[in-house]
């Protein structure tokens, strides 16, 4: 067998800290804390409460066996088994644990559930978060996620309170704040992202000062060349616009909001363009475990046309084995090819256990842990103890020898374990990806039942009467997700018949006003949807106005197995009405109710409480 060639280091990119980054030190409270697990030593340095003092007894909760749901085959050529909406219904032989977090463990108890305790979850501890819960996810990310980093040492990483605090932190890493008419315009630093981007990215980052710099994408994600991809972008770059971008931003896989799936070569091409141009890339990875290997042939079928090649999906196997087939399938991440050490990785709990528990992790190489570090240690500090601490119970499971062995280690080396379990946690996953392929199947299906309105027209004559010209018009187009929560569905508003319709209080009923209109439209009886509306998720007003009324979002994950057909089908059964409506005046009425903010029309139907998961 040949031997790997011998990794170099990641490369020093310290040049992209801010002046506030570089000016961290560590925390002298926080340099004390090694000290306190000294069995016997009498603690008269820390400001902590003893944890008698603590008002929590146990934390208890009953959570899922992660056989719960059916996960689907790894190949997309295997046929329906697992495919089944039906099986979305929990086996009730997969009864839930009941977990107990006791207040001190017990150290003659071997059931590791009650090694995980609040006298240390609750206590302040060290900022890169809960050391058994850090040392799991450490091992996970690095010898499961990421097998194959392709810098020496391979990366580090600190736990968040989410991915939004992780890009947070990383922003102000890596960013140095710009005020208009104090800076130069030539200093002004640019962020890149997806023409249309997950909004709280840009508004993390707009009131720094920076520019916001939209890259174009195909439905398969961010172009790397061509017009309006990536290298257009940046050779074209003039100082006038300010200072050449060194941060991209970017979802990979299954897209927010459009859901593609970058694939492998285009990833490469990106990262090889980011070298050039010394870019971090950010990249944040919700859904990366929700890829749908039989998304392409599902769309196929549905719409009785030939297969074509599979779309985002990973067609070669991995340099090296995660160790579970259903890892190894997936499309891997940009770490995958970071011997630069220039990827910042965001992951998080929200999609997989949820969005509440406000946990996450921030995967890199380790120069930009330790200023992650530095800055957790006078902000959020650590993540919530009572989160840590439950979900460390919940994912790492029944592992009584590891826990044994966790716990015998010196505070420093528990860093660096890598004794725990993996497979109830991979399980889990994989039957989450189930679920979601399934809802996603059932909605899609809906969809393209209702895509087109199909008109007959009226004959001219007696003698015509056994003859019809049936028109077909579409007014929605859509590609099958392959990865993530949502479809993003284009709707064709210049086939409306009101289409730059003069108005009676507005110039004319154009793109913008009729997509606010049907938006409004659908959260009416009997139709009662809301979906999200593409200017929402426009990287810029131009993007938004130009082109981002086209679009729709519909997520398949907020409601019920169940709600997800009947919701779909609301919604292209309230397009179709919608595009039956002649009235200017009734257009222009729902037109101002939207700008008015009057919803109380509509509020009883549902659009208030879209959040509690009502209304679709």
């Amino acid at each position: 067998m040949a031997s790997q060639p011998e990794l170099s280091p990641p490369r020093d990119l310290s040049h992209h800290f801010s002046r506030a980054a570089k000016s961290r030190e560590v925390s002298s409270i926080k340099q004390f804390y090694r000290y306190f697990q000294i069995p016997g030593i009498g603690n008269l340095a820390g400001g902590l409460p003893n944890v008698s003092l603590f008002p929590f007894d146990t934390l208890e909760a009953q959570v899922a066996k992660p056989e719960r749901w059916t996960p689907i085959p790894n190949d997309p050529n295997a046929g329906g088994r697992g495919r089944d909406s039906s099986q979305d219904v929990p086996d009730p032989s997969t009864a839930s644990l009941h977990v107990t977090v006791p207040k001190v463990a017990d150290d003659t108890v071997a059931n590791p559930l009650q090694r995980i305790d609040l006298s240390t979850g609750l206590q302040y501890g060290t900022a890169d978060g809960y050391p058994p819960l850090r040392s799991f996810v450490r091992q996970f990310t690095r010898n499961h996620l990421h097998p194959s980093v392709p810098y020496q040492g391979g990366p580090e990483i600190i736990l968040t309170c989410g991915s939004t605090d992780g890009f947070s932190k990383a922003v102000e890493m890596i960013v140095e704040p710009w005020l208009p008419g104090r800076d130069p315009v030539e200093e002004r630093p640019g962020m890149l992202c997806e023409v249309f981007v997950y909004m709280n990215a840009p508004s993390t980052v707009k009131p720094k000062g920076v520019q916001i710099v939209p890259v174009d994408i195909d439905e398969e994600g961010m172009l790397a060349y061509g017009p309006g991809g990536l290298k257009d972008v940046l050779e074209n770059w003039h100082p006038r616009q300010g200072r050449r971008p060194h941060v991209l931003y970017t979802v990979p896989t299954g897209h927010n909001p459009t859901s593609g799936i970058l694939p492998p070569q285009r990833r490469r091409d990106i990262y090889a363009l980011c070298c050039q141009y010394d870019i971090i890339i950010v990249e944040d990875d919700p859904y990366w475990y929700l890829q749908y290997p039989a998304a392409t042939a599902g769309e196929a079928r549905s719409r009785d046309i030939r297969t074509p090649p599979p779309c985002g999906t990973n067609l070669s196997k991995p340099i090296k084995s995660s160790g579970y087939e259903f890892l190894d399938s997936l499309v891997p991440s940009y770490l995958s090819m970071d011997n630069e050490g220039r990827v910042i990785r965001l992951d998080t709990f929200s999609k997989t256990i949820a969005p509440g528990c406000r946990l996450g992790w921030v995967t890199a190489q380790p120069q930009f842990i330790e200023r992650l570090l530095r800055i957790t240690e006078t902000s959020t500090q650590q993540p919530c103890g009572f989160v840590q601490s439950t979900v460390a119970a919940a994912i790492m499971g029944s592992q009584s020898e590891p826990a044994k062995a966790f716990l015998a280690l010196p505070a420093l080396d528990r860093r660096t374990f890598e004794g725990w379990h993996m497979d109830g946690w991979v399980r889990w996953l994989a039957g989450l990806r189930g679920v979601y392929e399934r809802r996603m199947t059932a909605m899609c299906t809906a969809l393209d039942q209702g895509a087109h309105q199909l008109k007959q027209s009226t004959p001219v004559s007696d003698t015509d009467t056994d003859w019809g010209v049936v028109t077909k018009t579409r007014l929605l187009s859509f590609s099958w997700p392959r990865g993530g929560m949502f479809v993003w569905v284009r709707v064709h508003l210049e086939e409306h018949p009101l289409w730059q319709s003069p108005g009676e209080s507005l110039p004319r009923l154009d793109g913008p006003r009729l997509a606010t209109a049907l938006l409004v439209f659908l959260t009416r009886r009997p139709h009662l949807v809301i979906v999200a509306p593409g200017g929402m998720f426009s990287a810029t007003e131009a993007i938004a106005a130009g082109r981002g009324w086209r679009y729709m979002r519909l997520c398949f994950a907020a409601e019920g197995g169940g709600e997800v057909e009947p919701c779909a089908r609301r919604f292209a059964n309230g397009v179709q009405r919608f595009w039956r409506i002649k009235s200017v005046a009734e257009m222009e009425k729902m037109i101002h109710e939207f700008d008015d903010g009057d919803l109380g029309a509509v509020s009883d139907d549902g659009l208030g409480n879209i959040g509690l998961g009502m209304g679709c």
